[in-house]
């Protein structure tokens, strides 16, 4: 019981700006034995998000709240994945090579691309929201965005290698963060009792394929960075799903 506590609290430390990492201190080791909670977490920062709009939802206009929930999740985050979805942005396109990639990736400077992707996920995000509040499922797709997102990072990181030769917390990761994840992530679509949510899981898989063959072609693997990428896809095709009207 109590590794497992350190295993969650090193998972929220990570993942999340909330500060819990006073609690416990936290190596490489332990956030990489805790990847099992990350769709947990993902869940809790959607239950937070989903309390906000809750507030906010009777009091503002639905574009008005769907900014706010948008800095919200930048403020519990830390911008954490959008700093990779911007450097995969710049590396995939301007890298010319496997080592130019992954030289402009390590770069903490944001080029067109970064920028350019940057501002289509915050503008799909705030438009997915905007429709969604106006309906009745968005306290599930609210839930199931982060928590899918944060999916898609256990499925990269049992299937790719990691593409640099220096130390990382993902090289940690693996099959066994996995099972456990998908477990969690299973019995909380079960809890949610709708069949978008088993769909938007078989659409962030898609996804997190799709990325993983690129990023394996590219770079051989993948990094940090790409599945911070993963992550923010994986919530937005959740977003999709949800909006996705049939007939």
């Amino acid at each position: 019981m109590i590794a497992a506590m350190r295993s969650l609290v090193a998972a929220v430390a990570f993942l999340t700006r909330i500060p819990v990492g006073r609690w416990v201190d936290c190596g490489r080791e332990d956030v990489a034995r805790s990847a099992a909670w990350f769709p947990f977490v993902g869940a809790l920062l959607g239950g937070i998000e989903c309390l906000a709009a809750w507030l906010l939802r009777p009091q503002l206009p639905a574009a008005v709240t769907a900014v706010l929930l948008v800095a919200l999740d930048v403020l519990l985050t830390g911008a954490l994945h959008y700093d990779g979805l911007a450097d995969s942005a710049d590396g995939f396109g301007g890298g010319k090579d496997r080592d130019d990639i992954l030289r402009i990736m390590r770069d903490h400077c944001i080029g067109s691309y970064g920028g350019v992707a940057l501002a289509l996920a915050v503008g799909m995000k705030i438009a997915a929201l905007t429709a969604l509040l106006g309906g009745s499922a968005w306290p599930r797709a609210v839930i199931a965005a982060p928590l899918l997102g944060r999916w898609a990072i256990l499925l990269l990181s049992a299937a790719l290698p990691y593409a640099r030769a220096t130390a990382s917390v993902v090289v940690g990761m693996g099959r066994k963060a996995l099972a456990w994840g998908t477990l969690l992530t299973a019995l909380a679509l079960a809890a949610g009792r709708d069949p978008r949510l088993w769909f938007a899981a078989v659409v962030v898989v898609l996804v997190a394929a799709l990325l993983g063959l690129y990023c394996r072609r590219r770079i051989g693997g993948i990094t940090g960075d790409t599945l911070g990428a993963a992550a923010e896809l994986g919530e937005i095709a959740v977003l999709l799903v949800f909006l996705w009207r049939v007939g």
